[in-house]
């Protein structure tokens, strides 16, 4: 018995350890979203470019994401998640190192649809491997956990970016970090058979009905929503400090990671709250709508620097009750295990079209009329989020769109 014990111990421990290796991944491949706030003012002064070129620098990152997040759930289930993870950091580490080399702005924007299509792989395919490797009792906490790969890697980003002596030099320490990554992959991460014969005839078909399905639909519309408001302002956010505090770099890149940080605590509350039967759409509601006054504080003067900063916080860390309750609710509106790296496609799809879009319309809108009109996207993101939120509310209900289970 006491053998038995030990080795059951001694797999769990082997079973976390190789979670903590895919969050892991998660964070290398964050880091490439908050590494460009961080040096936007090292970029402008290399290329001369202005808010809105920043946005696009920091949006474009997303576009493959955004039309290859449904195949790349399609590939996952073919070929195996563990490959397409290994994919991912290859071409992080590819990307971030063709940006650190890049003689002008265009090559870097290319260089980053490279670390796009590489954060794509690394986001559809952790959770997948993830919902594969953990008893079904502990994946809803370790879904919240996974959700913490961004805000974690963001603020990383945000609080070591500074102590670079420039952008380039931080480009090349993510492509450092994504081979470590791929190396502890290749060590400590087990491979499953990719599906064939049965399990995988049809697969097209049913992800194109899964496509269609309500709740998938709206998942993936939250996801969205909830991606353009939070990048709309933490692509900005320490240049927003700057000039409110009138702070150095440094100090606004620690401001912006502990902004960033406290969105670890809404994703970690998600899934405990979950756990205790409160309802998603309830849940992702109030976040959307908490996420859309405080926004109007932070763009807005009248509360000055810190309390922008205050707001920035209540900000975060309510918004990071919508990514864990989505990513939770995958296995339950995909229906069936072969269909689960479809679903995470759908929703990283829907995260993607919020970074592509939030950046860009914030950073072309300050430009124009100032810091006050970045509330029009998120207001109006806020608003349509919990109109969405409060449909899903009504599907589980109803059971018409049952998302427990």
């Amino acid at each position: 018995m006491t053998i038995e014990i030990a080795a059951g111990q001694q797999r769990d421990t082997k079973r976390w350890g190789t979670v903590a290796v895919i969050v892991g991944c998660g964070v290398a491949a964050a880091l490439h979203v908050g590494k460009v706030p961080i040096a936007a003012s090292m970029l402008q002064a290399t290329f001369g470019i202005d808010l809105a070129a920043i946005g696009t620098v920091a949006g474009i990152f997303a576009v493959l994401g955004l039309f290859g997040s449904i195949p790349a759930g399609f590939v996952i289930a073919a070929t195996g998640e563990r490959r397409v993870l290994l994919c991912g950091l290859a071409a992080i580490a590819l990307g971030a190192g063709w940006g650190a080399l890049a003689p002008s702005f265009w090559m870097l924007l290319a260089s980053r649809l490279l670390e796009g299509l590489g954060v794509l792989l690394v986001a559809v395919a952790g959770p997948v491997l993830l919902e594969r490797l953990v008893e079904p009792g502990a994946r809803a906490m370790t879904m919240a956990v996974w959700s913490c790969y961004m805000p974690v890697g963001i603020a990383m980003a945000m609080l070591a970016g500074p102590y670079f002596e420039s952008w380039r030099a931080i480009w090349w320490a993510t492509a450092a970090i994504g081979i470590l990554l791929f190396a502890l992959v290749c060590a400590i991460v087990p491979d499953a058979a990719p599906q064939s014969g049965p399990a995988r005839t049809g697969l097209f078909g049913k992800s194109a009905a899964l496509a269609r399905q309500p709740t998938p639909a709206l998942l993936t519309a939250c996801f969205a929503l909830y991606s353009m408001m939070f990048f709309a302002v933490f692509s900005f956010l320490p240049i927003l400090l700057t000039e409110r505090l009138a702070t150095s770099g440094r100090g606004a890149g620690l401001l912006s990671a502990v902004a960033a940080a406290v969105n670890i605590a809404g994703n970690l509350a998600a899934g405990r709250l979950l756990a205790r039967g409160v309802g998603r759409g309830k849940l992702i509601a109030l976040a959307s709508l908490v996420m859309g006054a405080s926004a109007l504080g932070i763009f807005l003067p009248a509360l000055g620097g810190w309390g922008a900063f205050l707001l920035c916080l209540v900000f975060s860390a309510t918004g990071g009750l919508i990514p864990a309750t989505l990513l939770s609710a995958a296995p339950a509106a995909a229906r069936s295990a072969a269909m689960v790296p479809v679903m995470m496609g759908l929703l990283m799809t829907g995260s993607n079209l919020g970074q592509v879009t939030g950046p860009i319309a914030v950073g072309t809108l300050v430009s124009a009329w100032g810091w006050s009109a970045a509330d029009i996207v998120v207001v109006a993101a806020a608003i349509l989020t919990g109109l969405a939120a409060w449909a899903l509310a009504v599907g589980d209900r109803d059971g018409s769109r049952p998302l427990t289970g």
